[in-house]
C-alpha cells in the first residue's frame, strides 16, 4: 500500500508540474490570439479573461499518468501496460469530449451539438461493458439488466458532464467541487486491491486541478496571469467524473469486492452540482423558460446575491459539498438509500429557503430570467 501511495503522489506531482508549465504557455497563446471571455450581463467577471486553461488538463493527466503508469507495471509486474476494453473506450470517448470542448471555445458550438457529442461518447461505455448494473437498494431496486442499465449510464455520464459545465459560474468553483470528488473516489479507488492504475489517474487529474486553481483565484486580470478553464475543462472534468461514478458503483467481483456503500459514496461526492442543476431546471420550467436558456439562478448566483464576494461564496459551497459527504457516511449505517436521498432532498430545500430569506434581506429578487441562450 505504501509503494501504491508513492506512485500515486508521483502521478500528482508531475501533473502539477506540467500545469504549471502549459498554463502559462496557454495564456500567452491566448493573448497573442485574442482568445478571451469577455464580460456581459449575465457573467460576473469584469475583464477579458483567457478561457482556454481547461486544455491543459488533458495532456498533465495523460502524460503524468502514462509516465507513472509505465514504471509502475515495469517494477511491479515486470511487464509493459495493458490496456482493458473498458480503458479504450473511455479515452476515446474522452477525446470526444476533449475536443468538443476545444472547438466551442475557440469558434463556438450550439447546445444541441455539444449535447449530442455527450451522447455518442457515453454511448461507448456501456458497448465496452461498463454500465449501472445495481442500485443498490435505491426505490427497492438491486440488480438491474443491461437493457436498462445501458441508457441509465448514457444518461447519468451526460447529466453529470453538464452539471459541472453548468456550475462553472465563479472562480475556482468546478475546479474546487471536481477537487473534492476526485479525492473521494481516490479515497475509494485505493480501499480497493488492483485498482492503483485508476487511482494513478486520479491523482493525476486531480495534480493539473493546482495550477489551474492557483491562477483562475490569484492570478491577476490585468497581468495577463488569469485564465478560466472553458468547455475543454469543464465537461472533460464532468465526463471523467461521471466515468469514475459508473465505475465505482458497477456491481463486477471479477474487478472490486462487492460493496454495499459504492452507490452511497460516488452519489454523495456530487450532491452540490447534481441538485443545482435540478433545482435550476425545475425552476425554469415552473416560470416557463426554455430549459437550456442561461439565466442568474445556480446556487452561486443566489449566494453572491445575498451580499457575499465570490471567494466567500466558494467556500460556503465547498464547505457544504464537505458536509454533505460527512452527513452521509455518518448516517448510512441508519438508513437506507431511499431515506438518505429523502434526507439530502430536505437539507437541500432548507438551505436555499435560508439563501432566499438572506436575499430579500439584501434588497435583492430571489428569481432572475435572462433571455441568453446558454
Amino acid at each position: 500500500m505504501t509503494q501504491d501511495i508513492l506512485y500515486v503522489a508521483a502521478s500528482f506531482i508531475l501533473s502539477s508540474v506540467c500545469g504549471f508549465i502549459f498554463i502559462p504557455l496557454i495564456m500567452n497563446f491566448c493573448k497573442k490570439k485574442g482568445l478571451y471571455d469577455l464580460p456581459d450581463s449575465r457573467k460576473i467577471h469584469k475583464n477579458a479573461i483567457p478561457r482556454l486553461g481547461g486544455i491543459s488538463f488533458m495532456p498533465s493527466m495523460v502524460l503524468a499518468s502514462l509516465v507513472v503508469v509505465a514504471v509502475y507495471y515495469q517494477q511491479i509486474f515486470n511487464q509493459q501496460i495493458q490496456l482493458s476494453t473498458w480503458s479504450i473506450g473511455f479515452f476515446f470517448s474522452l477525446l470526444i469530449i476533449y475536443g468538443v470542448g476545444i472547438v466551442d471555445d475557440l469558434v463556438g458550438l450550439g447546445a444541441k451539438t455539444k449535447f449530442t457529442a455527450q451522447i455518442i461518447a457515453a454511448i461507448v461505455l456501456p458497448l465496452s461493458g461498463l454500465y449501472i448494473n445495481n442500485l443498490y437498494g435505491f426505490c427497492g431496486i438491486e440488480e438491474i439488466p443491461f437493457i436498462v442499465g445501458a441508457p441509465l449510464t448514457v444518461f447519468v455520464m451526460v447529466f453529470i458532464s453538464n452539471a459541472i459545465n453548468l456550475i462553472d459560474g465563479i472562480d475556482g468553483l468546478s475546479a474546487g467541487l471536481s477537487f473534492i470528488a476526485l479525492t473521494g473516489f481516490l479515497i475509494c479507488f485505493m480501499r480497493e486491491e488492483g485498482m492503483t492504475t485508476y487511482c494513478i489517474l486520479i491523482a493525476g487529474l486531480m495534480g493539473v486541478l493546482v495550477p489551474f486553481f492557483y491562477f483562475n483565484i490569484f492570478g491577476k486580470a490585468e497581468k495577463n496571469r488569469k485564465i478560466f478553464m472553458g468547455d475543454s475543462g469543464s465537461l472533460t472534468l464532468g465526463f471523467i467524473l461521471g466515468f469514475l461514478f459508473v465505475k465505482f458503483t458497477m456491481d463486477n467481483p471479477k474487478v472490486m469486492t462487492f460493496s454495499f456503500d459504492s452507490m452511497m459514496l460516488a452519489y454523495s461526492l456530487l450532491i452540490v452540482p447534481v441538485y443545482d442543476v435540478v433545482r435550476v431546471s425545475l425552476v425554469r420550467m415552473r416560470h416557463k423558460v426554455p430549459i437550456f436558456r442561461a439565466d442568474k439562478n445556480h446556487i452561486h448566483h443566489k449566494l453572491l446575491r445575498t451580499g457575499q464576494n465570490q471567494h466567500q461564496v466558494l467556500a460556503c459551497i465547498l464547505l457544504l459539498a464537505i458536509a454533505y459527504i460527512a452527513i452521509n457516511i455518518i448516517l448510512w449505517p441508519m438508513c437506507d438509500m431511499s431515506t438518505l436521498v429523502l434526507i439530502d432532498i430536505a437539507v437541500w430545500l432548507a438551505f436555499h429557503m435560508c439563501i432566499n430569506l438572506a436575499i430579500r434581506k439584501n434588497g435583492q429578487q430571489v428569481y432572475l430570467a435572462n433571455s441568453e441562450k446558454k
